[in-house]
C-alpha cells in the first residue's frame, strides 16, 4: 500500500502566473505572484549544483548541501540554530543528530520545493525527523498518510505511535477506528502485545463497537492466555470493564460460570453473583443496579446503508436505491413520487429527505421524506422558492435550503424547515448568489463553500459563514481556487472542500477549512478531478451534521442524484441510513 503527498508551504497567490497592478498616489504597484516560486527553484538548482551554499548538514555518512538563510525562512529548528549563539551558526558543516541521512534530504529537499513524498516505507522517519526539525506541514501530511492507512491489523500500532510523538489529532481517530473495529483489532497480534492498562482503556470504553458484551468477555480471556502466566494476576482488573450485566442468562450460565479463569478467582465470582442477581430482579427493577457494567455502551455506529435518490438516466428519474455496506450489494426501495434529479438530499430525525430539485422540465419547490420503516415516501410541505442544484443542512432540528437555481437565476435565499411545524420560512439571505453550492455544519455554524455566481457568471472561491442565533451571514476567508460544485464535508471541526470547476477546469484538488483561524490549507489531491461530487464520511455521526467521516474512509460520489448514508432510520427491518448529495447546475 504506497501513498504520495504533495504539500506546499508557499502562499496559494504564488499559484498564478498574472502580475497585478494597482495605481498607488499616482505611480504603479506590481506585484509579480511567480517571484517567489522561481526564486526557490533557482536556490534549489545553485543547491543542486552546490553553488553559493553555505553550510553542510551531515547526517551519518549523507551531506546536505544546503544555503542556511532558506533553511532559517522555513524551519524554526534552523532559525534558531542559525541566528543564535549557537556554534552551528558560524560552522560551515553541521551534524544532525537522530535523523537519518535518506531523511535528511528528502526534508532539506521539501524546504526547497515544497513537495514531500509520504510512503509506508519512510513514514515512521519521517514524521519524528520533521517534529525535530520543526517541518510542522510535513509532520501534518504524514499523519493524514497515517490516518488513510488505519486498519484493524494495525490501528493500535498506529495509535501507539501517534501517542508516542504527541500527534493528538491521530491518536484520537486511530482510538476511535480501534473502537469502531473492535472485533477484528482483537484477532490480531498488536491486542494481544498490549500492556495492561492498555487494554483496560479500551475495553472500559463506552464507544465500543460489539455485537454483544460477549466480544469483550473473549477478548479478554485470549488476552490473559495468550501469556497466562505472567498475566493471570490481572484478572479482577479486567472484569472490572466487562459488563456481565448486560449478557444473556444462558451465556453467563453455560459459559462465563463455566470458564476456569473465574473458577479460580473470588473477585471474578463476585462480578459473576453482580450479574446474576442484575438478571434475577424484574425487568422494571433493574434500574436500582447502578454500575458501569450495568450501563450499556453507546457505540459510535458505521453506517450500514448508502442511498442514491434519484438522479439523470439521462433523464430525471424517480429511482432510489441502497448499497449495504455489510452485505455489499445494491438494491432498490421504494420510488421518489415524481422525477427528481439536481435534489438537496439530508438526514433528519430518522427520515430521509429529498428537497427541490429538477424535474427534467421544470425546478422545483418539492419536498419529500422517506420512512425507511414503511419503505414509503411522503410529500411533505413545499418550499417558498424553486431550487434545483442548491445546499441543504440539518443544523439542531431546522433543515436550511442554501441558494440554488430557480430556471432563471441563482439564488441567494435561504429557507429554513421544521419537521415539528412542517412549514418553511426565509432567513437572512447569503451576501452572494449561489447555485452548486457546498454546505456543511461546524460547530452550530452553517457555511456556504463556493457556487456559481449567475449574475457575473463567475464561479465563486467566497466561502459564507450562517450565525442562527444573530440570523446573520458573514464573509469568512477565501479558498485559494474557484469552486462550483465542489464537494463539502465535515470532519471533527474541520470543513473539507473537494474538486469543482473553477470554469475552465475541473479540479482535483481539496483544501481544508479551519474555523478558529480563519484559513484554508492544501491537502492531498484526490485520484481524479469531480465536479457535483459529495463526501460522504464515517466518524462521528451527528444527525445535525449531514456528513463527517474519516478521510481514510471518504466518499467522492459524482453525478446528478442524492446520495445518503443515515442513522437511526430503521429500512424495513432491514438498515439504518445517513444522506449525501450530488448535483449538477
Amino acid at each position: 500500500m504506497h501513498c504520495s503527498g504533495q504539500i506546499s508551504n508557499h502562499p496559494s497567490t504564488f499559484d498564478s502566473e498574472e502580475d497585478v497592478v494597482e495605481v498607488v498616489d499616482g505611480g504603479m504597484s506590481s506585484f509579480n505572484h511567480a517571484h517567489m516560486r522561481k526564486a526557490f527553484r533557482l536556490m534549489n538548482d545553485l543547491r543542486s549544483r552546490r553553488q553559493l551554499c553555505d553550510v553542510l548538514l551531515v547526517a551519518g555518512e549523507v551531506e546536505v548541501p544546503a544555503h542556511k538563510v532558506v533553511l532559517a525562512s522555513c524551519s524554526p529548528y534552523f532559525c534558531a540554530m542559525f541566528t543564535g549563539d549557537m556554534s552551528e551558526s558560524k560552522a560551515q558543516r553541521v551534524e544532525i543528530r537522530d535523523v537519518d541521512g535518506q531523511t535528511l534530504s528528502c526534508l532539506v529537499e521539501y524546504v526547497y520545493t515544497a513537495e514531500v513524498q509520504v510512503s509506508e516505507e519512510n513514514v515512521q522517519v519521517l514524521l519524528p525527523a520533521a517534529s525535530l526539525l520543526q517541518l510542522m506541514d510535513v509532520r501534518q501530511v504524514c499523519c493524514e498518510f497515517l490516518q488513510a492507512q488505519l486498519h484493524p491489523s494495525n490501528c493500535l500500532g498506529i495509535r501507539a505511535f501517534a501517542d508516542l510523538h504527541t500527534c493528538t489529532t491521530l491518536l484520537s481517530l486511530a482510538h476511535a477506528y480501534a473502537e469502531q473495529h473492535f472485533s477484528e483489532v482483537v484477532q490480531g497480534e498488536e491486542f494481544m502485545a498490549l500492556s495492561l492498562q492498555q487494554v483496560c482503556s479500551l475495553i472500559a470504553s463506552d464507544k465500543l463497537t460489539v455485537s454483544s458484551e460477549e466480544k469483550v468477555f473473549e477478548a479478554m480471556v485470549a488476552w490473559i492466555n495468550h501469556n497466562k502466566e505472567a498475566r493471570l494476576e490481572h484478572m479482577p482488573k479486567l472484569m472490572e470493564h466487562v459488563r456481565l450485566p448486560l449478557l444473556s442468562r444462558d451465556y453467563l450460565v453455560q459459559r462465563v460460570e463455566e470458564e476456569a479463569l473465574i473458577k479460580n478467582n473470588n473477585t471474578c465470582k463476585d462480578f459473576l453473583i453482580e450479574a446474576m442477581k442484575y438478571h434475577l430482579l424484574p425487568a422494571d427493577q433493574r434500574h436500582l443496579i447502578k454500575t458501569d457494567r450495568t450501563r450499556p455502551r453507546t457505540p459510535v455506529s458505521l453506517p450500514k446503508v448508502m442511498i442514491v435518490v434519484g438522479g439523470q438516466a439521462p433523464k430525471a428519474i424517480r429511482t432510489v436505491e441502497c448499497y449495504d455496506f455489510q452485505e455489499e450489494r445494491w438494491y432498490q426501495v421504494a420510488e421518489l413520487p415524481s422525477r427528481r434529479c439536481r435534489a438537496g438530499v439530508v438526514f433528519m430525525g430518522g427520515r430521509v429527505y429529498a428537497v427541490g430539485g429538477f424535474n427534467g422540465s421544470l425546478r422545483v419547490r418539492t419536498v419529500d421524506m422517506y420512512d425507511g420503516g414503511r419503505d414509503q415516501w411522503t410529500t411533505m410541505a413545499s418550499m417558498q422558492e424553486r431550487r434545483s442544484t442548491l445546499g441543504a443542512a440539518v443544523l439542531g432540528d431546522v433543515l436550511y435550503a442554501v441558494g440554488g437555481f430557480d430556471g432563471s437565476t441563482g439564488l441567494s435565499s435561504v429557507e429554513a424547515y421544521s419537521w415539528k411545524s412542517n412549514d418553511w420560512t426565509f432567513v437572512a439571505s447569503m451576501n452572494t448568489r449561489r447555485s452548486s453550492v457546498g454546505v456543511g455544519v461546524v460547530d452550530g455554524k452553517l457555511y456556504a463553500v463556493g457556487g456559481y455566481d449567475g449574475a457575473s457568471r463567475h464561479c465563486l472561491s467566497t466561502v459564507e459563514e450562517y450565525d442562527p442565533v444573530r440570523n446573520q451571514w458573514v464573509y469568512v476567508a477565501d479558498m485559494s481556487t474557484r469552486r462550483s460544485g465542489a464537494g463539502v464535508g465535515v470532519l471533527g471541526t474541520q470543513l473539507y472542500a473537494a474538486g469543482g470547476h473553477d470554469g475552465p477546469l475541473v479540479r482535483k484538488s481539496v483544501e481544508v477549512y479551519d474555523p478558529p483561524s480563519n484559513t484554508w490549507r492544501q491537502v492531498c489531491d484526490m485520484n481524479m478531478c469531480r465536479r457535483n461530487a459529495e463526501l460522504l464520511g464515517i466518524t462521528e455521526w451527528h444527525e445535525s451534521s449531514g456528513v463527517s467521516l474519516p478521510w481514510h474512509q471518504l466518499f467522492p460520489h459524482t453525478g446528478p442524484c442524492g446520495v445518503a448514508c443515515a442513522q437511526g432510520c430503521r429500512l424495513a427491518d432491514k438498515v439504518t441510513v445517513k444522506i449525501n448529495q450530488c448535483e449538477c447546475h
